[in-house]
């Protein structure tokens, strides 16, 4: 069953209260009023809140997917600990549904991640493991592979940069809310790259409903970067879930650009986000501005996957 329809139907007791899995998706889409105010009438922006799932950011979705297709197959049951690399944004969500399904979780992750995230994992009592910084996400996914297959019999391999669950997630919840929310009017979808999951689940069910939607990829425009969470592509290990022929588009944001985005959201619109999310509205304003240049219409739909609370230690918010 989606995971959309899921959570819709599903109610406890009184048909009100939710346990913690049942509230992952059905994030609002918000608008915009200084930031695109140049822009026509007949252009707009708007970008899908997802710190308001959970655990805080959009890889409630994935995690929750992944573990549930897991356990319908026998992979994952109890006395099996969930293990995976990350940038700290799946395993948090991982550490919190698996704390509501009693599971425990080992994690690889770079030593480098924002410290917010790994106070919020020791939180959950989660199994860290830190990598070398310089190697970014692919050094811890490397250590995570040699793990896993070393003690397969002990470990469940969640394996979010391969596995189908990934993308399926957004595929069942993701592409189907926008769709509805924008009520079928939604021409284009901007998402940055890191497990790639969101911009492949989501940019196949749109396409589904209207061949003519554009798709469009946010990434680093170097590899060597500060947008946490994101990959460039050219130079990093590819997902093995990642179709480079699904966006129509590919866009190159550099961090600072990033930063500055992240401010202008923050002290114009109100809206703290984090860095990969101020990344994805930079690229979206690029597509309307290009519409609203060459004269046509459009609604483009992008995707904040957090908020800033975990990013705040970064230098760049008090410059």
């Amino acid at each position: 069953m989606p995971i959309a329809a899921d959570i819709e139907s599903q109610t406890d007791l009184d048909g009100s209260s939710r346990n913690i899995e049942r509230q992952i998706g059905n994030t609002p889409l918000l608008s915009f009023r200084r930031i695109t105010q140049a822009l026509p009438a007949e252009v707009r922006v708007l970008a899908k809140a997802e710190w308001q799932n959970p655990g805080g950011s959009v890889k409630d979705r994935a995690a929750y997917q992944i573990i549930r297709s897991a356990e319908a197959d026998g992979r994952l049951r109890p006395g099996k600990i969930i293990l995976d690399s990350t940038s700290g944004n799946t395993g948090i969500a991982y550490a919190m549904i698996a704390a509501a399904k009693d599971y425990r979780v080992k994690l690889m992750l770079p030593e480098n991640v924002s410290p917010e995230r790994v106070s919020i994992l020791r939180a959950y009592d989660v199994d860290l493991e830190f990598t070398d910084p310089l190697e970014g996400s692919d050094g811890a996914l490397k250590a995570v592979s040699a793990l896993a297959a070393r003690e397969p019999e002990r470990y469940f391999y969640a394996d979010q940069y391969n596995n189908p669950a990934n993308w399926q997630a957004h595929y069942e919840g993701t592409g189907v809310e926008i769709w509805r929310q924008t009520r079928g009017v939604a021409t284009h979808f901007v998402a940055g790259l890191g497990t790639s999951g969101t911009l492949m689940g989501t940019g196949r069910r749109l396409k589904e409903y209207n061949a003519a939607v554009e798709i469009i990829s946010v990434e680093p425009d170097s590899p060597f970067h500060g947008l946490e969470g994101l990959k460039h592509m050219a130079t990093a290990i590819q997902p093995g879930i990642y179709d480079g022929r699904l966006a129509d588009r590919q866009l190159a944001v550099r961090t600072e650009e990033a930063h500055a985005m992240a401010l202008r959201l923050a002290r114009e619109e109100g809206y703290l986000v984090g860095i990969s999310a101020a990344a994805a509205m930079v690229g979206a304003l690029r597509v309307a501005e290009d519409l609203a240049e060459r004269g046509r219409s459009g609604t483009v739909v992008t995707l904040f996957p957090d908020n800033a609370y975990k990013y705040l230690n970064e230098a760049f918010w008090w410059g």
